[in-house]
């Protein structure tokens, strides 16, 4: 068995890129950003006036001059006003418009009185400096600057600035069309009568929708039981249809787990089976001839959600081209102890200590088939092997389930 770095390392490794595409901004909430944005004009891209009152000349007001006359009003969106060439004028401004020609600075309403057609600087206010109440052009970004760089996710921040610069389409990452395939003779459908026996089937459910929280809802379900027969013939679509396939359970050594030796039959390149971790342990990868990933996790719940998040959203995040995020750590609230030579991914709730930072709080699951014992927990630290007991205060890698 391999430890879960280098069972990462070799998933990233063997990864192919998801292709590009072409996307309507409307549509691009949430995609992964394939292109630069940069300015195609100065940001703002005039001297913007960012109080409401009154556009002057700084220089004009002196000891002995602070009154001007009023010269007219201007809205935001209208072509700019001129002072008169003596510059002993002002002009009535809006928020967001452009500063008048020959003005430099802006007061305020409130630092003024208005009588006459005239405006008047209160005695108590100081005399204005240039450049005051305006958003100078080009002071945020400069045309041609590169504004938001590829690889992120685009959120509401990036399509406000894809829309600044006049992108109506942007180059994003093709979201990739996923199989999820739940398997085994015990599972039935949510809906169905259920025997003793048999168990609803609820791993593919929780994965479609870790999936589709995390920006990928090209996803489809599939069941399959445990006939050699029934593997064969629906894989081979699976495979040719979906660009990943996510395989849950039938990837052990027992008898009935037909899994491993199918993909094999069918040309898919085993990069490995086994990590050295708890719970997970039979977790397996492969590529096909062209490229693309199989994931199969194990069929316990608890394993199979962990192993999610775990590997499979940032392998998918790597082929999308996402930015990698840095690890986040937290530090243990309680100590812990685990007997065993394997990695294990302890569920955690976080909490806030008393210096402020976030902590994890041990809520370990009665077995890796106790899926109701994740409710409540906010995502899993990982314990690295080696170590039996792990104190309070130790910084620990952590990995949320959103």
């Amino acid at each position: 068995m391999i430890s879960p770095a280098e069972a990462e390392r070799q998933m990233r490794a063997h990864l192919s890129v998801f292709g590009s595409e072409s996307c309507a901004l409307g549509d691009a909430h949430g995609r992964v950003l394939r292109q630069d944005l940069r300015g195609d004009r100065d940001l703002p891209p005039f001297d913007r006036v960012m109080v409401d009152g009154y556009a002057l000349k700084a220089a004009k007001v002196t000891a002995r001059r602070r009154t001007f006359v009023i010269n007219g009003t201007q809205a935001a969106g209208m072509r700019p006003f001129q002072l008169a060439n003596s510059g002993d004028d002002c002009v009535e401004i809006a928020t967001g418009a452009v500063l008048p020609d020959g003005a430099d600075c802006v007061v305020a309403y409130e630092d003024t009185t208005v009588e006459g057609g005239k405006m008047t600087l209160k005695p108590a206010v100081k005399a204005p400096k240039k450049g005051d109440g305006v958003h100078r052009r080009g002071s945020d970004h400069r045309k041609g600057e590169v504004i938001v760089k590829a690889s992120v996710t685009l959120t509401g921040r990036e399509i406000a600035v894809a829309a600044a610069v006049g992108a109506s389409r942007v180059v994003v990452a093709q979201v990739p069309k996923i199989a999820v395939v739940a398997t085994g003779d015990e599972l039935v459908e949510v809906g169905d009568a259920v025997a003793p026996h048999q168990i609803r089937r609820s791993n593919d459910a929780a994965v479609r929708a870790a999936l589709i929280q995390a920006g990928y809802p090209r996803v489809e379900k599939f069941h399959l039981h445990d006939m050699r027969h029934e593997i064969e013939h629906m894989l081979w679509h699976i495979i040719a249809e979906f660009d990943v396939v996510l395989v849950i359970g039938g990837v052990s050594k027992g008898k009935f787990d037909f899994l491993p030796a199918e993909l094999d039959a069918q040309g898919v390149k085993r990069i490995f089976q086994g990590v050295a971790q708890r719970p997970g342990r039979p977790m397996w990868f492969g590529v096909n001839p062209d490229g693309k990933p199989v994931f199969a996790l194990p069929g316990n719940p608890v394993s199979a959600y962990t192993c999610l998040h775990r590997y499979v959203l940032p392998a998918l995040d790597q082929a999308s081209g996402r930015q990698r995020r840095p690890q986040e750590k937290v530090r243990l609230a309680s100590p812990f102890t685990f007997r065993s030579k394997l990695t294990y991914f302890l569920p955690v709730r976080l909490e806030m200590g008393r210096t402020g930072e976030r902590q994890a709080v041990p809520d370990p699951s009665n077995t890796s088939g106790d899926f109701a014992g994740l409710v409540g927990t906010d995502g899993f630290v990982e314990l690295p092997a080696g170590q039996e007991k792990f104190p309070a205060g130790q910084a620990v890698a952590f990995w949320p389930w959103t």
